[in-house]
């Protein structure tokens, strides 16, 4: 990290400090836990990507850094404690042995299921968790809980930001091919609502039912140029969306479709929360910092745990307290707006938590677009346009 950019965090952070002037007599300090699960080993798709084992626990160690840069200057202290489970441990005694230590915030990348089992414990009440990782859209439109806030997008949100790109581009035609799990098919059937959602017509749908991967043998690139030559061979769309959340057969396709058309989805022209890709407002500066400091880029797992810990620490120095009942008013309410390098405020929506912000349309090695697009209006906030308004949820957390 140079010296320039130091100084000019910390001038940042005096601004801030004088904004609203802040001075603690006592030193506060702000524990908190991240869970997350033991992995299993994922085979890059090629030598040339890195392997991550560390993905949302950087992200996170980031944004602590990032907070005591300013809690240097208010009294306030944060730590990260990291628990990775292993297949023997429940999620559950875990927190459970957290809240005893004093720990009410929580940043959780565990799957559905498991954060709403962490969610609904007892002694978990008067805690406040950050859901970092699971996209699920259940979780925001009916297994809303009141401790339970999303920095992570939502497949909804994925899916209607790369609709409405589209829809800019009018490129109105669609065939869909959805992979064979479920994470798949929860995003083809975000996909799907975006449709109709945004007007578009998906004139093709298809399974994906082969076993792609043998690229590395000396045939496997003809097998695979073949199969995908003869699969996508339709009547003509305008781009072909692709559902493969584990990434295991929508690469493969890029460039070998029967026709001469774009691809987008989860490969190809990709909607995301972040990428290495995006320059703009700041990011250079900020990417910069973590890559020095880690040696690779941030992911959006990365970011969705930056900015759950940005959010506490922006919501402590605000409110001068580490108290969960205050920094949820705070978060919830009008006044939480939370710098993050995507040219406007991000906040939280108070129906049912989950964080509003733009989502980047990228290519591999391009920043593309952003949405929300021009044009397209709401009546409170154009992020609302992203994903389940209020309206078409049953959640009321406020």
């Amino acid at each position: 990290m140079s010296r320039s950019s130091d100084w000019i965090r910390i001038l940042a952070s005096l601004s801030l400090i004088l904004s609203i002037g802040l001075v603690r007599a006592e030193p506060l300090s702000i524990p908190i836990g991240l869970i997350s699960a033991e992995r299993a080993e994922y085979i890059p798709l090629s030598s040339l990507e890195p392997r991550i084992e560390d993905e949302g626990l950087e992200g996170a160690r980031q944004g602590i850094l990032d907070n005591n840069t300013t809690g240097r200057f208010t009294g306030q202290s944060f730590d990260l404690l990291p628990v990775t489970l292993t297949s023997d441990q429940s999620p559950s005694d875990v927190v459970r042995d957290l809240i005893q230590r004093g720990v009410r915030l929580f940043l959780v990348d565990l799957p559905a299921a498991d954060l709403l089992e962490l969610a609904d414990l007892p002694e978990a009440g008067d805690a406040l968790l950050f859901n970092i990782g699971a996209m699920d859209d259940d979780l925001r439109t009916q297994g809303c809980r009141s401790n339970l806030l999303h920095t992570v997008p939502s497949r909804a949100m994925r899916a209607d930001a790369l609709a409405q790109y589209l829809a800019w581009k009018r490129w109105m035609r669609w065939f869909l091919v959805v992979g064979p799990l479920p994470e798949d098919r929860a995003f083809g059937a975000a996909i799907e609502r975006a449709a109709k959602r945004f007007g578009a017509k998906i004139v093709v749908q298809k399974p994906w039912t082969f076993k792609a991967g043998a690229s590395r043998t000396d045939s496997g690139h003809f097998n695979e140029q073949q199969l995908a030559n003869s699969f996508t061979q339709v009547e003509d769309y305008d781009i072909l969306l692709v559902a493969d959340e584990a990434d295991a057969f929508g690469a493969y396709l890029n460039y070998r479709t029967y026709r001469p058309r774009p691809i987008g989805g989860t490969q190809g022209l990709v909607a995301t929360a972040w990428s290495g890709v995006t320059e703009q407002w700041g990011a250079t500066q900020f990417q910069r910092r973590f890559l020095e400091r880690t040696g690779r880029f941030m992911t959006p797992r990365d970011y969705a745990a930056w900015l759950a810990v940005r959010s506490i620490g922006e919501a402590a120095t605000r409110t001068q307290t580490g108290e969960v009942s205050r920094l949820r008013q705070y978060l919830l309410g009008p006044d939480f707006k939370l710098a993050a390098f995507k040219g406007v405020p991000l906040s939280f929506r108070d129906w049912n938590g989950q964080m509003r912000q733009p989502i980047l349309i990228v290519s591999p090695r391009i920043l593309v677009s952003v949405s929300p697009q021009e044009g397209f209006l709401h009546q409170f906030s154009t992020l609302d346009t992203l994903g389940y308004d209020r309206p078409e949820t049953e959640c009321s957390i406020r």
